[in-house]
């Protein structure tokens, strides 16, 4: 079966349309090193090095990786790539992604920030969601006790109160200002204290609509029947729910971790496993649309592909708002830029903070981007291809 619109995720000129022949140069180049993984492993050290030594390196990382990846070193740099994408109907997920200390103050402040990307998506259509960490308000050892089941002591129930009002803060601004939220998942050792948070804040601000989003790791083995869990609490409550499908972010710590520990790892044998689980949690969402928004959070083109056939199947227009696709800043725009030019809601999480704060984040990206088989190699395919046919027109 055809999709009626005919997408194709091969067509080039939609996928970098926005790409200056500069910025796709510049792209090809970090590509070519993030697929090469000895470049990758010598690059990532260096830059490691290089700022544990304090050097001058700020500015080469700044205009290279920095600028691929992300949006601006604060919410207002970010508004140049907010329009450059918003041109091309495609909406921005401002993600704040400094990692601060582990202290109250750190915590707090970055509460403070997640309201002020909430304040700025209300002001535009261009910024569709808003997101947040919950380990960027909480002790991580703290939520790791509260999942072990073990007596908390007088002041962490008073610690892990802090964290209830800081999301809850989060999730009332997003209420009151009609912006969905979303709650990005985490390891499985800290995730069920999470969940637990997120299903509190639906019940309390998904009553009309669909605010409160919370994110399922389809890579686990339990999480396609969480999904439906959730739908069920939801359903008994009342409640819309919110599921933002991806398929995971910590597979190699997991598996170690399983090891280490001597339990059965949560995470899916195989790769086609994921994806089935995946596949099959989107036809779930669809099918159960009364009560369900989804946001696929997916760089896998036939995931993309099948919801799209889902929505054709259930007679949904493309534009159906309880539907969007989502890719990261700097990676699948043949995707991202494909499904926006055929009238899909689509939105591209756009990371920003202090360039060295930030750093963690894009060291994660070019591990995961040579770790995942055929990742890179796609980027890489389709952007020298786009070099290949702008120099046949001149």
């Amino acid at each position: 079966m055809q999709l009626a619109s005919n997408i194709s995720f091969d067509d080039t000129s939609n996928a970098f349309e926005a790409k200056s022949d500069k910025a796709l140069k510049k792209a090809n180049f970090l590509f070519s090193v993030v697929n090469n993984p000895i470049m990758s492993t010598l690059s990532t050290g260096s830059v490691r090095l290089g700022l544990a030594l304090r050097l001058p390196i700020k500015g080469i990382i700044k205009h290279t990786v920095f600028e691929h990846f992300c949006g601006g070193e604060n919410i207002e740099d970010s508004r140049k790539t907010i329009k450059e994408l918003g041109d091309y109907n495609i909406g921005t997920i401002l993600d704040y992604s400094v990692e601060g200390e582990d202290d109250e103050q750190s915590f707090d402040k970055t509460r403070d920030e997640i309201v002020r990307t909430i304040e700025e998506a209300a002001k535009t259509e261009r910024i569709p969601f808003s997101v947040f960490k919950v380990t960027g308000l909480a002790d991580s050892p703290l939520l790791i006790k509260i999942q072990s089941g073990k007596v908390l002591t007088e002041e962490e129930k008073n610690a892990f109160e802090r964290v209830r009002q800081r999301v809850d803060v989060i999730c009332k601004k997003a209420f009151e200002l009609s912006v969905p939220i979303l709650i990005d998942a985490e390891e499985t050792w800290l995730q069920e204290p999470i969940d637990k948070l997120a299903y509190e804040m639906m019940k309390k601000y998904n009553q009309s609509s669909c605010i409160v989003f919370n994110t399922f790791q389809m890579y686990r083995t339990d999480t396609l029947e969480g999904l439906k869990k959730a739908f069920h609490y939801a359903a008994m409550d009342n409640y819309y729910l919110g599921a933002k499908l991806v398929r995971g972010a910590y597979m190699e710590k997991e598996r170690e971790r399983a090891e280490e520990m001597g339990y059965e790892s949560p995470i899916q044998p195989t790769k086609e496993a994921s994806d089935d689980n995946f596949n099959k949690a989107l036809a779930f969402c669809i099918d159960n649309q009364q009560r369900v928004s989804v946001v696929c959070g997916s760089h896998n083109e036939y995931s993309n592909y099948y919801l799209a056939l889902l929505m054709e199947k259930h007679n949904m227009k493309n534009d159906d708002p309880r539907v969007w696709f989502a890719q990261l800043y700097g990676m699948s725009d043949n995707i991202s830029f494909n499904l926006a030019k055929a009238g899909y809601n689509v939105a591209k999480y756009v990371p920003y903070g202090p360039v060295k704060s930030v750093m963690p984040y894009l060291l994660r990206r070019a591990s995961e981007n040579t770790s995942v088989a055929g990742q890179s190699s796609r980027e890489l395919s389709l952007i020298r291809r786009e070099l290949k046919r702008r120099k046949s027109l001149s």
